[in-house]
């Protein structure tokens, strides 16, 4: 189709405001799936996305639109224009920004959606800019207008400060009902531009997602950027260096659709029968591969990067023997998961693992309930923790993932830690509550922004390490569920990082062992080892329980010993006796006590508990 009749756009949201209803709607509008096979959030194809509500991978879908009358020129003896949308409905969550920002990079106009009872949360601000930066043109939208708490003019007045658009750019809308989807469509075809790539140039696109396919191998959905791409076609991927073939282009509709061909300007999907998803990288280039040593050169689109974990946590099987289980599973879930990555890992309490590089705590939580659903294998998690660097005395610099591989102290010269920019958005009587909360947390305050009378935006700096683990339920806490989040990742600062060893019957637990900044070691020492105490079974003889930070023992407790009553078996006779046998076991339970070093098993339930406390 010619450039001028193609429109690319995105719908851009907080968690719950409704993208994926919405979604249904222009779909079922334009009549792009009938309605017999029409359900809710149809573009949410994982089981776990419909429970959730929530959109854990974007989702391309090619709709055809013919305009009203009024839109097209009067020379038009029909009145009619029909125009091809290209919509992808983005995740609206933080751990996923880095795919949100590769979705903007495809089209050249985003549906920003405000849900009108809950009004602009962080997120929504965190994917405007985004969605600045690439210079899109903006839709406003309200949606769940038909709620009856819904609050449309002062939600309005928010979207208006927000983005400096006039109250009639604002289209009222709901995705439940219908009401303003026409609206939307016509803005889209009347409102963002036609793409402006050169179809007589060698054929470039831009990768905005990937996944595997069983039978097809990996499946790269692109936005042709110049030139086209057809069936059978050699193609080039700049990050990975890798060629490949183009055996199936088509598009979605959402499902896929052969057509043999994709053009300038237009979204759709590359199957490329490589069986490597890394090979496939989202943010990539991927271009018709030179042929000759005269062919004219290709420059890889600018704005790739290459997605760094944020979080870091080990996963081992509860059953030991299903160590090779585990890792299949991971391996299948990685075709479909570019930004999961693991290596193995040891353990002393749990045996063999993996320690797997992830987005966040949700992709932690995706990744695990996946892990049991799809693949029927529990497993247990060690608490989550952010990779640190440090330069050692030599000026070596190392990367740290686990606990186990920081070095001594004495071979230290820095450490660093990762900071985050985090934006939060709440009513103004919980002002008050969050500022203390993120002091706490040793965050950095930054300014404050009001939204309107009712609601501002705090803007500070903070460690990652304090915000990934439990900040956002305390913040909820705090402010009666009424404030969002949203961070980003701005670099690494100079910071006093220890690690806190577990010490039971004087011997240290590996897998209990964390990294923590030094304001923070004695707290969380005190809570592991009291939380062993309670939940440790009682062994024969007393167990040492001890929290220590190089050779100095912070926090320490004493499981006391099972007593076997030793005089039950006398019925009479003078102290001495009773006071020979009590002697005789207190040196037996020494002699134990001696032997019983490292003897300590912590039960797996135990561990876990221990694990989920802290």
């Amino acid at each position: 189709m010619d450039q001028k009749f193609i429109r690319n756009f995105c719908i851009i949201a907080h968690i719950d405001h409704g993208k994926s209803t919405l979604a249904d709607r222009l779909l079922e509008m334009t009549g792009t799936v009938e309605k017999r096979k029409m359900k809710e959030q149809l573009l949410d194809t994982m089981d776990l996305e419909r429970e959730r509500g929530i959109t854990i991978k974007l989702q391309p879908a090619r709709m055809m639109y013919r305009t009203k009358p009024h839109l097209t020129s009067p020379s038009q003896e029909e009145g009619h224009i029909e125009y091809e949308l290209n919509l992808i409905d983005t995740p609206g969550h933080v751990d996923f920004t880095y795919e949100v920002s590769r979705s903007l990079a495809a089209v050249e106009g985003a549906v920003l959606l405000v849900d009108s009872t809950q009004g602009v949360q962080a997120q929504t601000i965190a994917n405007l800019y985004l969605a600045i930066e690439q210079d899109l043109v903006i839709i406003p939208v309200l949606n769940k207008i038909d709620l009856p708490n819904a609050d449309v003019e002062c939600r309005a007045a928010e979207l208006m400060h927000l983005i400096g658009c006039a109250r009639e750019e604002i289209i009222l809308a709901s995705g439940k009902t219908g009401a303003g989807v026409d609206q939307i469509l016509e803005r889209i075809v009347r409102d963002v531009p036609s793409p402006q790539g050169d179809p007589l140039k060698p054929f470039r696109a831009i990768i905005f997602d990937s996944k595997y396919d069983e039978y097809q191998g990996v499946v790269a959905y692109i936005r042709c950027v110049d030139g086209e791409l057809k069936q059978n076609q050699s193609v080039h991927f700049f990050a990975s260096t890798s060629d490949g073939q183009a055996l199936e282009v088509g598009y979605m509709k959402p499902e896929h659709v052969s057509s043999g061909i994709l053009q300038t300007g237009e979204i759709g999907y590359l199957v490329t029968g490589l069986k490597d998803i890394s090979a496939v990288r989202v943010g990539d280039t991927v271009a018709a591969l030179r042929i000759t040593h005269d062919a004219l050169p290709i420059d890889p689109l600018p704005g790739y990067k290459e997605v760094r974990p944020m979080v870091y946590a080990g996963l081992f099987p509860t059953d030991g023997g299903e160590y090779e289980k585990l890792r299949d599973a991971i391996l299948k879930l990685k075709l479909n998961d570019a930004a999961l990555t693991f290596e193995p890992e040891h353990s002393s309490a749990l045996g063999f693992g993996f320690r797997c590089g992830l987005l966040g705590m949700l992709h932690l939580e995706i990744v695990q309930e996946r892990l049991s659903r799809e693949f029927n294998m529990e497993v247990v998690v060690t608490s989550p923790s952010v990779g640190y660097e440090v330069v050692l005395t030599s000026g070596e610099q190392k990367f740290i993932k686990s606990p186990a591989d920081f070095p001594d102290a004495s071979r230290i010269q820095e450490t660093r830690e990762p900071w985050v920019k985090v934006d939060i958005v709440c009513p103004k009587e919980y002002l008050g509550n969050v500022m203390s909360l993120v002091q706490d947390r040793r965050g950095e305050y930054v300014n404050t922004e009001y939204l309107d009378s009712q609601r501002a935006i705090l803007h500070y700096q903070m460690p990652l390490a304090s915000v990934i683990v439990d900040f956002y339920d305390k913040l909820k806490g705090v402010t009666a569920g009424y404030a969002s989040m949203n961070y980003e990742f701005t670099g690494y600062r100079p910071s006093e990082v220890v690690r806190l060893t577990i010490l039971v019957a004087d011997e240290p637990v590996e897998a209990l062992s964390t990294l923590l900044h030094e304001s923070e070691v004695y707290a969380r020492g005190k809570q592991i080892v009291e939380t062993l105490k309670e939940e440790l079974p009682r062994q024969q003889f007393v167990v040492k329980l001890q929290a220590a930070v190089g050779a100095k023992i912070i926090a320490a407790e004493r499981l006391s010993a099972y007593r076997k009553d030793v005089l039950a078996k006398m019925s009479g006779g003078d102290y001495s006796r009773k006071s020979k046998l009590l002697k005789k076991q207190k040196k037996g339970k020494e002699r134990m006590m001696e032997h019983g070093k490292g003897a300590v098993e912590i039960p797996a339930d135990t561990f876990i508990k221990v694990l989920r406390r802290s």
